[in-house]
């Protein structure tokens, strides 16, 4: 919207062009979203009281983790719908509209939003952490992801990349993926699409796994989104790309970096509410969404393969899980003391706070690892 305002007004009103800086629009993104969050917060959390939309706690067979967490049952949930409208009001102000990126990442955004909030809304009405069935949900997310998928694999932005080095100045590099300290891209073809697919569910499904005490999904979405809202400012500069870093340009990729910095400002007013102890739940409806909207923008700027180390805890979070229920149906034998990690360390007798500031110092440790790979291809 405000650059529609930018191209209607500026030559009337010069001072208009300011908001023709993708910088610009992009710190505006994440100021609109964060004080959007703040001034809205209280007021969410004392609706979903009043409706009495609240946390269902596990007790059943774990009884150390219901007696570490049975203060927190009844505590607001679904906060997630707090994040996705300050998330949206920010992108729909500031972004460019005319972007089928940024319209793929807003569908991905409230599809998997969705169906969180139909798994959190069951939890709540069944009075049950259970919510749908493993398999309905992933059913949910494959389905969702096989759209956007396809919307991606015939996104006209995608048909023709730059990707310059020393030795080549134009490569089609459509439907492949750029490999980590290489110069290398990997033609998948039409394997492109379950190749996305995987990448969306797999990273959905591990921030939400990684949703387990209060802060710590949303404060590593924070440096996960920080990293990659410099990388698709930087895809998207056809200077940087090819002048300086040699990696894939993506026409139009900037404009993601305006998602990314409203999912900035988003996180950061959610945070100031979810942080220890904790007054709202971001709910599978946040969770799922921070997790699929941070996979849609990883593929359509190309670095999907950078995810694995910026968003490495959740990585850990999600492969602790997939290791101990194979060792456990294998040899009968847990590796972990409980999954996801971040329970394995409260086993040990970590308090709830340290886990949280270790794991996100790790979270900033990856980020700016994952940066700092972009030097060595």
């Amino acid at each position: 919207m405000l650059l529609w305002l930018f191209h209607w007004g500026v030559d009337r009103y010069p001072e208009l062009r300011i908001f023709g800086y993708l910088t610009v629009r992009a710190a505006l993104a994440t100021v609109i979203a964060l004080v959007l969050g703040i001034v809205v917060g209280p007021l969410f959390i004392r609706w979903l009281t009043r409706k009495k939309i609240g946390q269902q706690i596990r007790g059943d067979g774990i009884p150390e983790l219901y007696e570490r967490h049975k203060n927190k049952a009844d505590t607001p949930t679904m906060g997630g719908i707090l994040i996705l409208t300050a998330f949206l009001v920010s992108v729909l102000l500031c972004g460019n509209l005319n972007s089928r990126m940024v319209w793929i990442v807003l569908l991905s955004a409230v599809g998997f939003a969705a169906i969180g909030a139909f798994d959190d809304w069951k939890k709540i009405a069944g009075k049950n952490y259970k919510g749908i069935s493993a398999k309905g949900k992933l059913l949910a997310q494959t389905l969702l992801a096989l759209v956007i998928a396809l919307l991606i694999f015939n996104l006209p932005e995608n048909t023709f990349l730059f990707r310059a080095s020393e030795n080549e100045s134009v490569i089609d590099a459509a439907n492949s993926v750029t490999t980590l300290f290489f110069k290398w891209l990997v033609p998948l073809g039409i394997f492109y699409i379950p190749w996305v697919m995987m990448v969306l569910v797999f990273t959905s499904n591990a921030v939400n796994l990684t949703d387990g005490l209060d802060g710590l999904a949303i404060g590593c979405v924070l440096f996960v989104a920080s990293a990659f809202a410099l990388l698709s400012y930087l895809v998207g500069r056809v200077d940087f790309t090819t002048g300086y870093l040699w990696i894939t340009y993506v026409k139009g990729a900037g404009e993601l970096a305006i998602c990314c910095a409203a999912l900035i400002g988003a996180s950061l007013a959610f945070l100031w509410f979810n942080c220890h102890p904790a007054e709202i739940f971001m709910g599978d409806t946040g969770s799922l969404a921070l997790g699929g909207t941070l996979a849609t923008i990883a593929v359509l700027i190309h670095q999907e393969l950078l995810l694995p180390i910026i968003g490495g805890v959740f990585v850990a979070e999600a492969v602790s899980v997939i290791i101990q229920v194979t060792s456990f149906k294998l040899t009968g034998k847990r590796v972990f003391r409980m999954t996801p990690l971040h329970h394995h360390f409260e086993q040990l007798g970590w308090h709830e706070s340290k886990i949280i500031t270790r794991f996100w110092i790790v979270a900033a440790l990856l980020a700016l690892l994952g940066m700092a790979t972009l030097k060595t291809r």
